[in-house]
């Protein structure tokens, strides 16, 4: 394994780290992969229990991880409820899980689970951890968070519309309103969502004034009465039966007051604390399915059988200089990732935002341009299910949308470098003086 980590960080990797590090990989390798095929083979055709069942080989796999030991190794060594390893020891974990379809979940390590155990543990009181904390750690439930809307930009979080009001007298929120694309509420093991909406009294007015403190988050049990599931959204028109990224209409939906989760008020902290790291989780599972991509281009243009103009695929120019810019873009984005996952641990999320929005753009692109390189690679077969690649292209391409979209973070750090002007103004007017008795040689 040492070789597939950059040398700059290895010196901050500990020995239990690198140990399960090759435990992942092997098991990714071993078990994962080869299960891929097994997974999609058992999802049923049939429409009646296509979203009622779940594929039996994902339990198995679980199993055996959780015998090894190779479980809930996403939290950061700061909650209480950590495996023991640190975000920059996980995004090296996160990596090999991204090369398969089935590894994130096999090491209870899948989105939007990661997202929503870490609100729990960082947000949530002891009964909200004891209901639902427990038992998601433990495999036994799967989540949803509810945020996006059909109706508006939701990528601005202040333009959340669903609203939430307060029965006084029952001591009750009634939710109303209409979420889309809440990954995993498909799946028939999903029993709890995470809303966002905001809290409004009965005019529609909210209680401050101040935008970014008038969302909130609260936990609504999955299929709750008042709450239905419309249908399963598409993704480039695969419907990721079972897990699902799901329409949900909330009328009148009752839960009580004490399933806030934090505060009134308190959403936009919650989703910055809980999409820092999420993102990160992220960006190194498309570099995981990059470095798959680019293994299998490689090894297709070596098959003897795939001759062009006389010549192996891999004796062609465009293939070599598209194979060495798979692999120097990889790299570059992976020292993004993992610098951002350091600063994470030294100094804590917020102090991360700007290197975490840089992976959070370039990661997804390189990705799917590897991808897209392999794809070419194979011709027609690389769009036919008879290779990971498409689906995985698909798969990934979300992931310029999901949490915050390229433009998003991409206008922020613009503006973030724009607020260096006065520090570079300063360095050049002294740069200036220094050379004015030569500037009419410029």
């Amino acid at each position: 394994m040492a070789d597939t980590i950059p040398e700059i960080i290895k010196d901050k990797i500990s020995p239990k780290a690198l140990e399960t590090l090759a435990k992942v990989k092997h098991f990714v390798e071993t078990e994962c992969i080869p299960a891929d095929t097994i997974f999609h083979a058992q999802i049923s055709a049939d429409p009646a229990k296509r979203w009622a069942t779940y594929p039996k080989i994902m339990e198995e796999l679980k199993t055996k991880a959780k015998a090894q030991g190779l479980w809930n190794l996403f939290l950061p060594s700061y909650y209480k409820e950590s495996a023991g390893y640190t975000n920059l020891e996980y995004a090296l974990m996160a990596e090999q899980m991204g090369r398969t379809f089935t590894g994130p979940e096999t090491f209870n390590c899948a989105a939007p689970d990661t997202g929503n155990m870490e609100v729990f543990a960082r947000y949530g009181n002891e009964e909200q951890k004891k209901q639902y904390l427990g038992p998601l750690m433990n495999g036994e439930i799967r989540s949803a968070f509810c945020m996006t809307e059909r109706f508006v930009a939701s990528s601005d979080a202040r333009n959340i519309q669903l609203q939430i009001t307060v029965d006084e007298k029952t001591d009750e929120y009634i939710l109303n309103g209409r979420k889309w694309y809440a990954s995993g509420a498909g799946d028939p093991r999903c029993k709890v969502w995470l809303v966002m909406g905001r809290v409004v009294d009965g005019e529609g007015k909210a209680a401050s004034e101040n935008p970014y403190l008038q969302q909130s988050v609260v936990i609504v049990p999955a299929h709750h009465p008042g709450s239905k599931v419309i249908r399963a959204m598409g993704v480039y028109g695969y419907d990721d039966a079972p897990h699902g990224h799901c329409e949900i209409d909330f009328t009148n939906c009752r839960i009580p007051r004490k399933n806030m989760v934090l505060g009134e008020g308190r959403g936009f902290e919650i989703i910055q604390g809980r999409l820092g790291p999420g993102r990160i989780h992220h960006c190194m599972r498309t570099l995981g399915a990059a470095e798959e991509g680019l293994r299998w281009m490689i090894w297709r243009v070596h098959d003897p059988s795939r001759r062009a103009f006389g010549k192996l695929l891999r004796d062609h120019e465009t293939i070599v200089f598209n194979i060495a810019k798979s692999r120097m873009e990889i790299d570059g984005a992976r020292l993004l990732v993992l610098a951002a996952a350091h600063l994470m641990d030294k100094e804590g999320p917020k102090a991360a935002l700007s290197d975490i929005a840089k992976a959070k753009v370039v990661c997804p692109n390189v990705c799917l341009d590897v991808l897209d390189r392999a794809i070419q690679s194979f011709g027609a077969e690389g769009i036919s299910q008879d290779t990971p690649l498409a689906y995985m292209w698909a798969g990934n391409r979300t992931l310029r949308l999901a949490d915050g979209p390229d433009e998003v973070h991409t206008f922020q750090l613009g503006k973030t470098e724009l607020k260096r002007y006065a520090k570079i103004k300063q360095e050049f007017d002294v740069t200036f003086e220094k050379i004015k008795p030569f500037k009419h040689h410029l």
